[in-house]
């Protein structure tokens, strides 16, 4: 539950330290002293925008913190556990605080610096406040689902639903995906079936590029290089071959051992041996040197061919029997690609099926939870003086992820006509109750701690404004209920009554009454401004009476 409220240099407050109880907590005083601060300063610290009139005037930065008991709250000390921050004074309390200056602000959760996010998820679990026209909301459809699950449905069944949705939605988006891929890759597929089979009918010329190349190389010169060949032929057969063996036998004619002379007698034998090898090379040569126009023909017109391809390609042609393998193993890839979609298929199936079925288990629990919610919120509105009301629940045909339809709410005040839409057939006084109706259904069966209510009894007063009050007393048995009223009938059922008020200098502050004071402020409250022996004895009997039920 709220435990305490701490307030500085909000709006018209400067300093100011509530605390708060279990039960019902009642809050009353006079139109324009401020209780709409309160409700604005709690929802800062719980996450709501900063306004700039929220920044008391001449004050650089203002200040809100929050103390919460949150020892029935697992959910939330689960969140604490999972985020590291360290407990407050206890392991149950989880201290909020906000703090905004002109421009910007910041958020604390037991004294460590956190984001909005983290905030407004800490504290969903532990408070919710409803304003003055907060009933609107329940003319949206999605709102109406909510409150009917809160009374009646099984949390982790609309937790199981919308995760098998969201598993179905994720299949149906792969499915889809494949199927496109598949699509492109058939394009793909087609293209690259005329290239391989283009690559393919060059056979193993592939592997042959560089051999054939350099075979036109040498068939395409052969008679240049036998040309040379020859004039080298003839040089050595007619010069060099007979001089070098005439001076290797001049020089062994010198009677002489000298080193260098032995040296020179050596490199002249076999400058000789080398050139007589050399010569037979080259004759070797010559003699296998081609001379064929036809075979020179084709092998042109085979390299022509590899090089077109090549260039269609976009390769080297010495590397197109490696972008032929790549290109097989892409077209494998591609075809396995196909075999996917299957796969996909089954399990989109499977996991539509597993969505059917969660959705099948949510609607029966909905429609076995809609006849004892209606009646509930029947015998409520029945009280607040709506007597001939009816209410029920229709149920529309729809795939979301809340399930397999839509909830909404229709309604009557007149048994002669058939019961509609909220919003066709309510006014704002009957739109009000039914709401007041709907939200203590709800909240009875809510883990929710706390529960702010502004003027859940506007539009209400007599009789019906003490029906208001002991409903929303006994909601405070399982809940902390604290509510803004103007309803004396209500302010008597209190555990605790909160009296807001402005100072001489208009700053708000807000006290909390004794039986005395409280007494004169509900004498106020009946009376006006002028309060009497009369108004004094009415409102000691309005809290006698509260206090004997």
């Amino acid at each position: 539950m709220l435990k305490a409220l701490n307030i500085r240099n909000f709006a018209l407050v400067a300093e100011l330290d509530i605390e708060f109880g279990p039960g019902l907590t009642v809050i009353t005083g006079e139109s324009g002293a401020g209780k709409s601060i309160l409700l604005d300063a709690l929802s800062l610290v719980l996450g709501a925008r900063v306004k700039r009139s929220q920044l008391r005037p001449g004050a650089r930065a203002c200040d809100v913190s929050a103390e919460f008991d949150v020892a029935q709250s697992a959910e939330v000390r689960a969140l604490l556990d999972n985020l590291a921050i360290p407990a407050a004074d206890s392991d149950t309390t989880c201290l909020v605080r906000r703090t905004a200056a002109e421009g910007r602000s910041r958020a604390f959760v037991n004294g460590v610096p956190t984001t909005l996010e983290i905030l407004r998820s800490l504290t969903e679990p532990l408070i919710d406040i409803h304003g003055q026209h907060e009933y609107r909301q329940l003319l949206i459809r999605d709102v109406q689902r909510r409150l009917l699950d809160d009374f009646g449905v099984d949390p982790a069944i609309v937790e199981a639903v919308s995760d098998a949705f969201r598993a179905r939605a994720k299949l149906r988006r792969d499915l889809a995906d494949q199927r496109a891929a598949v699509a492109e890759a058939r394009e793909r597929k087609s293209l690259l079936g005329y290239q391989i089979d283009e690559l393919e009918a060059l056979g193993d010329t592939l592997d042959r590029v560089a051999e054939i190349t350099a075979l036109h190389k040498r068939l395409s010169r052969a008679r240049e290089w036998a040309e040379i060949t020859g004039h080298a032929v003839e040089t050595l057969e007619g010069h060099l071959v007979d001089n070098t063996a005439r001076l290797a036998t001049t020089l062994e004619g010198i009677d002489d051992d000298h080193p260098h002379l032995n040296a020179a007698r050596e490199l002249t034998l076999s400058a000789q041996t080398h050139l007589e090898e050399a010569l037979g090379e080259l004759r070797r040569y010559r003699d296998a040197l081609p001379d064929d126009s036809a075979q020179l023909a084709n092998i042109e017109a085979v390299l022509e061919g590899v090089h077109d391809v090549a260039r269609k390609h976009r390769v080297h042609a010495a590397d197109l029997g490696e972008h032929l393998n790549k290109l097989r193993d892409e077209f494998a890839r591609l075809s396995g690609a196909e075999g996917r979609i299957d796969d996909l298929a089954r399990l989109s199936a499977d996991a539509d099926a597993h969505y059917r079925a969660a959705g099948a288990t949510l609607s029966e629990a909905r429609r076995s939870a809609a006849e004892p919610f209606s009646d509930r919120v029947k015998a409520i509105v029945a009280k607040l003086g709506l007597p001939d009301a009816e209410f029920c629940l229709r149920f529309e045909a729809a795939e979301t992820a809340n399930g397999l339809e839509t909830v909404e709410f229709h309604m009557t005040t007149n048994p002669r006509y058939p019961a509609g839409r909220l919003s066709e057939f309510a006014s704002g006084g009957e739109l009000s109750r039914f709401a007041l109706a709907i939200e203590v259904v709800a909240a009875e069966s809510s883990k929710l701690p706390c529960l702010v209510l502004d003027e859940a009894d506007i539009g209400v007063g007599g009789t019906t404004a003490d029906v208001v009050g002991r409903l929303l007393r006994q909601l405070a048995r399982n809940t902390q209920v604290i509510a803004i009223t103007h309803a004396p009938q209500v302010a008597a059922l209190g555990t605790t009554h909160l009296l807001v008020s402005k100072t001489s200098e208009q700053d708000t502050v807000i006290e909390t009454l004794n039986a005395t004071e409280r007494t004169e402020e509900l004498a106020r409250m009946l009376g006006g401004r002028t309060v009497t022996d009369k108004s004094r004895n009415y409102a000691k009997a309005l809290l006698a009476d509260g206090e004997s039920r």
